[in-house]
């Protein structure tokens, strides 16, 4: 199996941000306090064992460099400056310089938020007859939409999700890409269409996570709304919904394939409502498969783990015992990129 490394793109001037742009550059907004795009893409990256990530930077790159140095959170990284900007397709050849014919690559557009497996689509990614792959993820409507029935309108649906796919910002390379007779530009308006054309371009689908593109500031406010009681894991992340002298209720999202920590809870008694996916709990002497419906109460005291066999969302209802965890084992590295443990 070959290395796969990380790429990300930070040279853009994010216009659209401004002023939040003006002296920040876009990766280091903030989704909240002290932790930014970037620092959510590089623990991405980590979570899917990738050890190494080159950041493509340009506009205000120095401020990157000041930030992460050559290592975030064991991650090593290395920078390649744009010094002049000629577009995505340049920054990403003169990042393709840097690696070796037949390392892979995970790119990523640096101003992109999402929920997505970095380690399945990898393993996707090396199983496909395609030597390029694309994450596309479903289009959600800016707008409300009207539905019509003959000369009159029956319903209103409220920015709903749409059956079309969209460039989703995260793409898989098996080497080096071969760009051809191109040298700047847009790689989505230069390179991707010729590989769709020779259909020489697969893709990667992940159906029902949190994406969200970067580009505006309500754009920003958004995301910013989705991390306001949220804390992104290895596995997933832990968001709170209610928190109230009587009871307490977090939201769970599971990826496929990972699973939380062995732990227990000294004094919460909690019941676990699964709201999508398939998996179990494991407990010291047996397994509880769960589906979506299907609900799970765990005594206090009650050393277990959450697998998830598929994407998998929970809601948690539980005694208000908000730092009652006590871990028995981790199964991935324990920091968190806020550096909770």
């Amino acid at each position: 199996m070959n290395e796969t490394i990380g790429m990300i793109l930070c040279g853009g001037f994010g216009k659209r941000l401004r002023p939040v742009t003006e002296t920040v550059p876009k990766p280091l907004v903030e989704l909240k306090d002290d932790y930014t795009i970037l620092d959510k893409q590089i623990f991405d990256f980590k979570s899917a064992g990738i050890k190494k990530v080159i950041l493509l930077t340009g506009f205000l790159g120095e401020k990157i460099e000041e930030r992460y140095s050559d290592n975030y959170m064991g991650v090593e990284i290395e920078y390649v400056k744009e010094d002049q900007p000629l577009g995505t397709l340049n920054a990403i050849r003169l990042g393709m310089e840097h690696i070796d014919d037949n390392t892979q690559c995970v790119i990523r557009n640096g101003d992109v938020v999402a929920d997505l497996s970095i380690k399945k689509m990898v393993e996707q990614g090396e199983k496909s007859p395609y030597d390029f792959s694309i994450f596309i993820t479903r289009m959600v409507s800016p707008y409300g939409i009207v539905e019509l029935s003959g000369d009159k309108i029956v319903s209103f649906k409220e920015k709903p999700v749409l059956d079309y796919y969209i460039n989703g910002g995260i793409y898989f390379s098996k080497g080096k890409l071969d760009f051809g007779s191109y040298q700047t530009g847009d790689i989505e308006k230069t390179l991707f269409p010729e590989l769709a054309k020779d259909k020489k371009l697969g893709y990667y689908r992940e159906n029902d996570l949190f994406w969200m593109a970067v580009d505006t500031n309500k754009e920003l406010q958004q995301v910013q709304n989705e991390y306001r009681n949220r804390e992104d894991k290895p596995w997933g992340y832990e968001k709170i919904l209610i928190n109230t002298e009587k009871y307490l209720t977090k939201e769970l999202f599971i990826k496929e394939g990972y699973q939380t920590s062995y732990h227990y809870h000294p004094n919460k008694d909690e019941t676990m409502y699964i709201v999508s996916g398939r998996g179990y709990i494991e407990f010291e002497d047996k397994k509880e498969y769960f589906s979506t419906k299907d609900t799970v109460r765990i005594e206090p005291q009650t050393p277990h783990t959450i697998v998830a066999i598929e994407n998998t969302v929970l809601h948690e209802v539980s005694t208000p015992d908000l730092d009652d965890t006590v871990r028995i084992k981790d199964f991935y590295d324990a920091e968190t990129p806020t550096g909770k443990r």
